[in-house]
């Protein structure tokens, strides 16, 4: 699934490539990923707005539209947003046209992802946590959004609620930089562990922005390209390789039914 460093990536290529424009057309393949509204409903909204800028919310991409409203698009596991691809993608379910030529289309294997027309962003992302960039990302914020929980701290830094844009990888990298096991009781973390893990969620998800993200099963920017930021993992999607820190292979187990990778002998249940 696209976390937050994908989402990033993806809308920092397509705010150079569609602020400005005007959508001329839209085609609805599959409307499966079109939300409370009708697809005839959800065209008419878009069709002769102008793209006045693009922002994310944790996992989400919102496109602010020159009338107020705002498209909101969720890639969910297997969606990808691609910019006049040199050929035609299998698994497309909607297309937009721009002013001036240019198609951007939307690609989802798996049928999971969601689109929105909203007047208020709000409507969507509302229920939304810290963004863990952000300055209100402090480690007092960690430290309250953690110590209310007795679950497996790998499944608070995954409750979207609590803090936003955190997944399965960038989750499993922090929480080994930070040498916090997934399954330690959110409650029971030491002020050290806190801290400790508060630097380690900025530093992974910067360096996994810096990397383009991490394209390990489908995820693509919209030139098309495959993101680097696997390429360094420590510990995520790398069972039975050796740890990078001490040669201890690393182990696969399910928190919260996510798999989760990390070191034992790094990581030790406290």
């Amino acid at each position: 699934m696209p976390e937050l460093p994908e989402v990033e990536t993806i809308k920092n290529a397509l705010e150079l490539l569609l602020v400005g424009r005007t959508f001329s057309a839209v085609r609805i393949i599959d409307e499966r990923p079109v939300q409370r509204l009708s697809p005839d409903e959800f065209c008419s909204g878009l069709v002769g707005r102008k793209i006045t800028g693009i922002s994310r919310r944790g996992k989400y991409l919102i496109i602010g539209l020159s009338d107020g409203s705002n498209l909101i698009i969720h890639l969910r596991m297997t969606g990808a947003l691609l910019w006049n691809p040199a050929e035609e993608e299998p698994f497309t379910r909607v297309e937009f046209f721009f002013d001036g030529g240019g198609r951007l289309i939307y690609t989802d294997v798996r049928r999971f992802g969601a689109m929105y027309l909203v007047a208020d962003p709000k409507e969507v992302v509302g229920k939304l946590g810290i963004e863990p960039l952000s300055r209100g990302f402090t480690r007092r914020a960690l430290a309250d959004m953690l110590k209310p929980h007795s679950l497996p701290v790998k499944s608070s830094l995954l409750n979207q609620e609590h803090i936003a844009g955190i997944g399965n990888m960038y989750a499993d990298e922090a929480l080994f930089a930070a040498k916090i096991h997934p399954q330690q009781p959110a409650d029971s973390l030491a002020t050290t562990q806190i801290n400790s893990l508060h630097q380690a969620i900025k530093n992974v998800l910067k360096k996994g922005i810096k990397n383009q993200g991490a394209s390990v099963r489908n995820y693509r920017g919209p030139d098309g390209s495959k993101g680097r930021a696997h390429e360094e993992f420590c510990v995520a999607h790398r069972e039975g390789h050796p740890c990078p820190v001490c040669g201890s292979p690393v182990k696969r187990i399910v928190v919260g039914q996510r798999g989760t990778y990390y070191c034992a002998r790094c990581q030790r249940l406290k």
